[in-house]
């Protein structure tokens, strides 16, 4: 049976093509999408060749869904359950995750599955492997548009969270406020950041951040945001940073304004060029004792029941991150050259199917 998807034909070119509905492994489900939404990855994959050429790949890693075929294995899910969809997808049972890095299952970043080096749920089905650790039931209250967001938004904004391993009355500042920022931001508050300084220009995502707990707005265009930190501080910089945005050179950025003995967690996607600037005397001639940290989100059922129990109890609103709602699945170009194009009002677009 033949389906249709939104797909990278190429590097710098996307169209809708056909393929077959994928075939279902015991451990597996083929989902249909709900709601889906881009993310700046996929413009990254399509119009920077950040991971290389890909021909006729379908396209997309964030969605929520319903089940229309499990494998005869599979034991906690059945036709007809509602999931969210991690955007990572690892393979549980290899070393990696048994060393606690289940991101990286199969070599490095290789629990990147969708939109990587298969098919992704810009189609009107799609393959999940091993569903019953890697699918989370959708919660009743939770708003599907919502909920996507926990596909990749509040898990990556999160875990730059933990990779600075922020603690109770820690300066925070994070670096860049899109989406994945936003999340980063609400994650510091939640894990008790003091001052929170959140780095960004746009009206909408200041306002956004300030509610999710900033207490601070950096602002790039009014200045150098090491400047501005380092006298917000008297001088002596903040105790951890999280990179949420900007490009390679936003780590000099960032050592620069981080404290001795701080900590830097990156979940920023590089997606060009081919290093990372660490200036010299600001990092203590390599002795400073100032850490970065970059990693991918980590998938799995757990992590995502876990996130949406936030949003159940009202301690998490995604719902700010979403400005344009597109209804249909034949919007999904739409919503992709949106996220393309950036204009000054978006913060994220969500496909309700």
């Amino acid at each position: 049976m033949k389906m249709k998807g939104f797909a990278m034909l190429g590097i710098g070119k996307t169209g809708w093509i056909e393929k077959e509905v994928p075939a279902c492994g015991p451990l597996d489900a083929i989902v249909k999408p709900i709601a889906v939404s881009p993310c700046t990855s996929d413009i990254h994959t399509v119009w920077e060749g950040a991971i290389g050429e890909r021909t006729d790949m379908i396209l997309g890693h964030e969605a929520v869904g319903e089940i229309v075929e499990v494998g005869n294995l599979v034991k906690t899910l059945k036709v007809g359950d509602r999931v969210i969809v991690p955007a990572i997808t690892p393979d549980w049972g290899s070393l990696e995750a048994q060393n606690g890095y289940s991101m990286h299952s199969g070599g490095m970043l290789a629990g990147w599955k969708f939109s990587n080096f298969k098919d992704g749920v810009f189609g009107e089905y799609f393959h999940v492997n091993e569903a019953d650790a890697n699918l989370a039931i959708l919660p009743d209250s939770l708003d599907p548009a919502d909920a996507v967001m926990l596909s990749d938004m509040v898990p990556t904004g999160f875990h730059g969270v933990e990779l600075a391993d922020v603690q109770f009355g820690d300066s925070v500042c994070v670096i860049g406020i899109g989406p994945v920022g936003l999340m980063s931001v609400a994650g510091a508050a939640l894990h008790g950041a003091s001052h929170l300084y959140a780095v960004g220009s746009r009206p909408n995502c200041i306002e956004v951040a300030k509610a999710y707990g900033a207490t601070d707005i950096i602002n790039y265009k009014e200045g150098d945001i090491v400047e501005q930190i380092l006298e917000k501080t008297h001088g002596k910089g903040v105790d951890k940073v999280i990179v949420a945005g900007g490009d390679n050179d936003t780590f000099i950025q960032a050592v620069q304004m981080v404290k001795p003995g701080g900590r830097i967690g990156n979940v920023n996607y590089l997606g060009s060029g081919d290093y990372v600037k660490i200036p010299r005397i600001e990092w203590g001639c390599g002795m400073g004792h100032k850490t970065i940290a970059g990693g991918l989100m980590p998938g799995g059922r757990l992590r995502m029941e876990k996130l949406a129990s936030l949003m159940e109890t009202g301690r998490l609103d995604t719902s700010k991150l979403l400005t344009h709602r597109f209804q249909g699945f034949d919007h999904l170009e739409d919503a992709l050259l949106l996220m393309k194009d950036k204009p000054r009002d978006l913060i994220k677009p969500v496909v309700i199917i």
